[in-house]
């Protein structure tokens, strides 16, 4: 029997735990690395975390509603199975290493029998509570840290929590779990990333043009085709014509292992607001898609992030992301990078304006870009050749199909 430990991954740069929704496989199953294994609801969202190892699933050290921090073992894998081992595995689970995780090597059962409620009300990290306490203070955003658990070894039960919410009415509600991930990661984004923007206004004129032409071609079924799918392919298009920018920073600046790591291909983020927040679902190889085809993995990639189903790769390896507030939108903002991202795309909303083309007086859609950067990667020159190249694409008539 050759055992590999199944550990939770971070999701993020800012996630320290989550909570596991349920097992996709059973004891004694068959699996093959990178199969979905589990599924967690992290501060953001519930992602599906896939196998590390091929094999059989022997030992699983984590149940439904129980809380894991990063790193932790959830559960054991056999990589060289037998049909003995794995039967005797599945019938006895001491057969392997005993429950215990990476944050944590656990005292004895007489220690936490002799242990107040106050301090055994943390275990491992994590806090001992009913699962429908755990629920109703998500749903009013309280922090189960700190509520007083009257239950044994200081469980928090769901008195507790009621008593914690009345408490904190008249001061005000906690922050959600969703709301204290952004304000985490818009810290670490304003307080290590420097950043600098670049603006320039496009004209849709001929992207209109193009979108009523295309999208009255597609035969029946296909989705319509929006102003994001546009900008997806063209911001594809000049990533890999401007390898520069398709890039992050990794590590300290001041130490020789800082390192500008270029990508291989388009990962694109789209900004997706939700009635607590907002995820940054990402569409990767976007360069291979025509705009039909675009369109819907898009609208798929947004349903998934708006029912909280998305799967780990599908919130990382962009370099850049798309913030396009829509109609209703302001004429023009900017927004902040997302680490480890290089860049934001912010698009205003489109409105009529007049201008001069050709010595006339012309009254033309138009909206304001605003192109936030990661000083780090790319400067100003750079940056402003590649917002020039987008907006020269945006205002072509030449598509992918």
């Amino acid at each position: 029997m050759a055992l590999v430990a199944q550990e939770i991954p971070r999701v993020g740069l800012v996630m320290e735990s989550a909570r596991l929704v349920r097992w996709l496989k059973k004891i004694g199953d068959s699996i093959n690395q990178g199969d979905p294994l589990l599924e967690l609801e992290t501060e953001k969202t519930v992602v599906t975390i896939e196998a590390t190892a091929s094999g059989r699933l022997v030992q699983v050290l984590l149940e439904s509603d129980q809380e894991a921090r990063v790193g932790d073992r959830v559960a054991w894998i056999d990589s060289e199975p037998t049909s003995n081992a794995s039967s005797t595995s599945a019938e006895n689970p001491h057969s392997v290493p005993e429950r215990h995780d990476a944050s944590s090597t656990a005292g004895s059962s007489e220690t936490l029998r002799s242990a107040s409620p106050a301090s055994a009300a943390r275990h491992d990290g994590r806090v001992r509570s009913s699962p429908v306490a755990r629920r109703l203070s998500a749903q009013h955003g309280l922090d189960l840290a700190r509520v007083a658990g009257t239950g044994p070894r200081g469980r928090v039960q769901l008195d507790d929590v009621r008593r914690a919410v009345a408490a904190q009415s008249a001061q005000g509600p906690q922050l959600s779990s969703m709301r204290r991930a952004i304000a985490r990661s818009m810290t670490l984004s304003n307080a290590t990333v420097p950043q600098f923007n670049v603006m320039r206004a496009v004209d849709w004129t001929a992207l209109q043009v193009a979108r009523s032409r295309i999208g009255a071609s597609l035969p029946a079924g296909w989705p319509k085709l929006s102003v994001n799918d546009f900008i997806l392919q063209a911001l594809a298009r000049v990533l890999l014509k401007c390898p520069a920018m398709n890039a992050t920073f990794s590590g300290d600046p001041d130490l020789p292992e800082a390192r500008i790591i270029q990508a291989s291909g388009a990962h694109i983020g789209l900004v997706v607001a939700l009635e607590d927040g907002l995820l940054v679902p990402v569409l990767h190889e976007v360069e291979r898609f025509g705009l039909p085809e675009l369109a819907r993995r898009r609208i798929e990639c947004v349903e998934r992030a708006q029912k909280g189903g998305l799967t780990r790769e599908e919130l990382e390896g962009a370099t850049i992301s798309i913030s396009n507030l829509g109609a209703r939108g302001p004429d023009r903002f900017t927004a902040l990078v997302n680490p480890p991202q290089s860049a934001i795309l912010a698009v205003g909303r489109q409105r009529d304006c007049v201008v001069a083309r050709d010595g006339n007086i012309q009254i033309r859609p138009i909206s304001e870009l605003c192109l936030t950067v990661d000083h780090r990667v790319a400067d100003g020159r750079l940056a402003s050749e590649f917002l020039t190249q987008l907006v020269e694409i945006l205002e072509g008539g030449e598509w992918r199909t």
